[in-house]
């Protein structure tokens, strides 16, 4: 490369150097010797050597963690008679009968009768409607199985303190502990009651052939209110009911179509033959 400059009347042709673009960096690379690998292992394995190079609140918040995880692991009763479990659980016992008590509170504002602070409503009849309410409660108890006569006569007491007549009270709480939950109701309460799954118990009246793979079997339970279709799905794996033998299907699936109601039997339904139950006793 090359340039003219003008002096006076001469004119002179001067070389320029080539520019370089490409530097080169001389800085060594720096490697650690093999005293400073050994010394890291040896650092970073010995739990007394950790925490070199660490500033001050580091060191600090390591030795916290260290003595936190300290104290959570070690127990600091120590004693073979130790009384530690009995007096968690005895805590534990008391927190959950504190924490149902305060739930009851909260649903007395719905139902008086929940509330723990209310007197019992059999404190609130006269003689003559509590003796009323026992006899009934004791009636009640041959149809209704597990249920005790307490609970059965609490029950038609707060109706009667209600203000229900006897007869009202009778046929509301029969109606209402008959269809609890986990309970076997009546095939004709099934469409009448709220939950997603009920139990039932009749006899098979009648089974299909199904075109269906996914369906096990399919056909009709029936008792002495009423009627209703039954569909067993494959992934059950149930055993297979048979025309005319009697079946109990717990916690099955209502499902409707056409305005009626049927059930499935799931993988979480439970199934039980009290015919052949009996024929394998003897």
């Amino acid at each position: 490369m090359s340039t003219k400059k003008q002096i006076g009347n001469e004119v002179w042709d001067v070389e320029q150097p080539a520019v370089v673009d490409d530097v080169v960096d001389e800085t060594p690379a720096l490697r650690p010797t093999v005293e400073l690998e050994i010394q890291a292992k040896v650092d970073l394995n010995n739990p007394e050597a950790q925490g070199r190079g660490l500033t001050l609140a580091e060191e600090e918040r390591m030795e916290a963690r260290e003595w936190e995880i300290e104290q959570t692991r070690e127990r600091w009763d120590r004693r073979q008679t130790s009384s530690r479990e009995a007096r968690t659980a005895t805590a534990a016992e008391q927190m959950s009968v504190e924490a149902t008590r305060e739930f009851k509170k909260r649903a007395g504002c719905v139902n008086r009768w929940a509330d723990p602070e209310e007197a019992d409503p059999r404190e609130q009849l006269t003689v003559a409607q509590l003796g009323e309410v026992n006899r009934e409660a004791a009636r009640l108890q041959t149809k209704l199985d597990g249920w005790s006569r307490s609970a059965i006569s609490r029950r038609l007491a707060e109706q009667v303190a209600d203000g229900k007549s006897m007869m009202s009270a009778v046929v509301s709480v029969f109606e209402e502990l008959q269809r609890a939950p986990g309970r076997v109701i009546p095939i004709a309460a099934v469409s009448e009651v709220s939950r997603r799954e009920v139990s039932i118990s009749g006899r098979v009246t009648q089974l299909w052939e199904s075109s269906n793979q996914a369906i096990q079997q399919v056909g009709l339970i029936e008792d002495e209110t009423g009627r209703t279709k039954f569909t067993i799905w494959a992934k059950s794996r149930k055993t297979m009911v048979r025309e005319g033998e009697r079946v109990t299907m717990r916690n099955v699936a209502k499902s409707w179509y056409d305005g009626r109601v049927s059930v499935a039997v799931t993988v979480w339904s439970e199934m039980s033959f009290p015919e052949r139950e009996a024929w394998w006793a003897e």
